[in-house]
């Protein structure tokens, strides 16, 4: 009588070595041998606790993490294109190809709570360590430094907009805590929200105004009656309710107002554009090198602060992440700095008294050098996902940029 054999596992053989069908000279095969994979996972591993389930490898979403960047994806499609493209999985470390997604979107979110901006500053120092330190200590002694607007994810802010949405909040508060209010107001705000549609036409600008004023006495009263019958209000709709009043209360000259309800900190700021006068989002600042062309800074700044006020920050940060000294900045007319800063000489297109001929002209070399991280800021916009942040809060401006 036959014995019955157990059942044998899937042997390794059987797998596809992906060294044995990609090109090792491929840009991402040639980038994967250069990045420290070793300092990250050291860096990060304190982050993690040793008993429970066993944490998705750091170099796995870490590397998914660049790739999303390099390659403008969201969370969702960076990890659905992974399946598809056998580089991407060599880049983060596997060796055998892979059928099954590495893990869910939703993962990033947690990870990038976790390592925070700090985290991803560690992770933006390797891609300045992937040059030669002497080419990057020679480069960081001139320094071409600009601002730029990050934009946040929301719809351009009108009173109309906003003060829809404190009544859609208010009654979804409503709905979950099981309140009835004592006015909803359905049928009368569906006819002023067709009045308001229409307003850009002179001869409905009077009815414009009495629709808008209508609509904002409504939603005055239903957060009244909310607040009312939530009262005491529960701590988690403390913040929200308290931005829906914001909205409510604000008028037109307030400084710190409210541009939307799910994105309270973002800030309305002009560069002085014709083509688009007013930005919604935060101030991020960079720096590059001229010869090299290296990025060697980027921070988000918090506030509308004035751009003199980001050259020591931005500085600083360039100084700690290439241990280099820096000797001149070379800036435009905005930043003007009061006394200076010590040890810097800021370049500027200004002029300058006694200054000779030799000097003025190569001021103005320096100065026209500048102009280049125009373009490189407009490349990371629209090519590595600056144009738009998706990522939510003060937090988010940091890690996005």
């Amino acid at each position: 009588m036959l014995k019955k054999l157990p059942a044998q596992p899937q042997l390794e053989m059987f797998k596809t070595v992906l060294t044995s069908f990609i090109h090792p000279e491929h840009e991402l095969c040639l980038l994967a041998k250069k990045i420290d994979w070793k300092n990250l996972e050291d860096e990060f591993a304190p982050l993690y606790g040793k008993v429970g389930r066993p944490s998705i490898p750091i170099r796995t979403i870490v590397g998914l993490l660049l790739l999303k960047q390099m390659y403008d994806l969201g969370d969702e499609t960076v990890v659905e294109r992974y399946l598809e493209n056998p580089y991407w999985q060599h880049f983060c470390g596997e060796v055998y190809f892979q059928y099954k997604l590495p893990f869910d979107p939703s993962d990033f979110v947690h990870f990038r709570h976790r390592i925070g901006a700090e985290g991803m500053k560690k992770i933006f120092k390797q891609s300045i360590d992937l040059f030669d330190q002497d080419v990057i200590r020679r480069g960081v002694k001139e320094v071409r430094v600009d601002t730029t607007v990050q934009e946040k994810n929301i719809t351009f802010p009108t009173d109309r907009k906003l003060t829809e949405k404190v009544i859609e909040h208010c009654k979804r508060i409503a709905r979950k805590e099981d309140i009835k209010l004592t006015r909803t107001f359905g049928r009368e705000i569906k006819k002023l929200k067709y009045k308001l549609r229409f307003a850009r036409k002179p001869k409905n600008m009077r009815s414009h105004k009495k629709a808008q004023a209508r609509l904002h006495r409504i939603a005055f009263k239903i957060y009244q009656d909310l607040v009312k019958q939530l009262n005491p209000i529960p701590k988690s709709y403390q913040q929200e309710l308290d931005v829906l009043y914001r909205v409510l209360t604000q008028k037109r000259d307030d400084t710190h107002k409210v541009y939307s309800v799910h994105e309270p900190e973002v800030l309305c700021i002009s560069k002085g554009k014709e083509h688009k006068q007013y930005e919604f989002g935060n101030k991020s600042s960079f720096a590059y090198t001229k010869e090299s062309g290296i990025i060697v800074g980027a921070m988000a700044i918090e506030g509308n602060i004035y751009d003199g006020h980001t050259l020591k920050p931005q500085l600083d940060q360039v100084t700690e992440l290439t241990e280099g000294k820096i000797k001149k900045a070379i800036v435009d007319k905005g930043y003007k700095v009061k006394g200076g800063i010590p040890g810097i000489d800021i370049v500027m297109p200004k002029v300058l008294k006694r200054e000779s001929y030799y000097l003025k002209k190569k001021r103005e070399e320096r100065c026209r050098s500048r102009a280049g991280i125009e373009g490189l800021i407009s490349h990371l916009k629209h090519d590595h996902r600056m144009i738009r942040n998706y990522l939510s809060g003060t937090a988010g401006d940091q890690i996005n940029t």
